[in-house]
């Protein structure tokens, strides 16, 4: 059996994820859907990208992430992994993908990990539990995903905060600790209190990574589009923009389609020139 040397580009793991967080780092992750926004991310300095069936609402039109297949999912890792980024690679288990058969949610994630990805994310508490040993058996590494779930926006009514009642904030606090026991190297906690995150976070062993649910998650995770502006619309409560993007580039892209009505582009910069030993014969042809 041959292993192969030591990459210098060296990848971070998910050991290293934990050992991180356990020495109170905290973790960044950001969506990444294709080499261009890998890339920006990677050099960033993200510890994780996350593949996301958000996809579906923010890149591919759709209202929500329920219509992402997996051949969706697939070309879209497989785009981000070619870029072969530093950040640990993990790509979403989309709706229908792990909810038919233990048969079909291996082969789904086993596809995953084939194209490149380091590990899964998929949605739910208790009832996902044997999918997530199923998964653990066969060596798929799993990130949950608890709170405001939005494949299951339907059942919940919208994209609505979760966690405030008395019954759902403990039935959460029990799922964590299942999914923990069930072998989940990670959680990610959305759209919860920021209290309810916190108790979460120090009832458990494994890092949880926030996204609308406080400062005291072991990490964070943004849309990568939401952190740049990248879209028109002002983006939920928890997100904070460090960009204008979608406004810079429009501006760019308004200013270049000026020039272009103008006369003012391509000029001399943009443009090639005849050898001159070739301009005689180009000037005198005559069809």
């Amino acid at each position: 059996m041959s292993h192969q040397s030591p990459d210098a580009h060296a990848r971070v793991t998910i050991p290293q994820i934990q050992a991180w967080a356990h020495s109170g780092r905290r973790l960044v992750m950001t969506t990444a859907y294709d080499a261009p926004t890998a890339r920006i991310a990677d050099a960033a300095g993200v510890d994780m990208l996350l593949v996301g069936d958000s996809v579906g609402n923010v890149c591919l039109g759709f209202e929500n992430t329920l219509p992402v297949s997996m051949a969706m999912m697939n070309h879209h890792l497989e785009a981000v992994a070619r870029t072969r980024p530093t950040a640990l690679l993990l790509a979403d288990m989309p709706y229908l993908s792990f909810h038919l058969s233990v048969e079909d949610t291996l082969r789904n994630a086993g596809g995953f990990l084939q194209r490149g990805a380091a590990g899964v994310k998929l949605e739910g508490g208790a009832k996902r539990l044997p999918m997530i040993h199923a998964l653990i058996d066969a060596e798929i590494p799993v990130m949950g995903h608890l709170g405001l779930t939005p494949q299951s926006l339907n059942a919940m009514g919208g994209y609505k905060v979760q966690g405030r009642v008395k019954a759902d904030a403990i039935r959460m606090l029990e799922d964590a600790q299942r999914l923990q026991e069930a072998g989940c190297f990670s959680l990610v906690l959305e759209g919860i209190p920021a209290d309810l995150a916190a108790r979460i976070t120090e009832t458990l062993a494994i890092p949880t990574i926030g996204i609308g649910a406080g400062p005291h998650c072991s990490g964070q995770v943004l849309v990568f589009h939401d952190v740049l502006g990248l879209s028109p619309d002002p983006g939920p409560k928890f997100v904070r923009r460090y960009a204008q993007g979608f406004e810079d580039l429009r501006a760019a892209l308004a200013a270049w389609a000026e020039d272009v009505r103008a006369g003012g582009f391509p000029d001399a910069r943009e443009s090639y020139t005849l050898p001159e030993a070739v301009r005689p014969a180009v000037a005198q042809w005559n069809p």
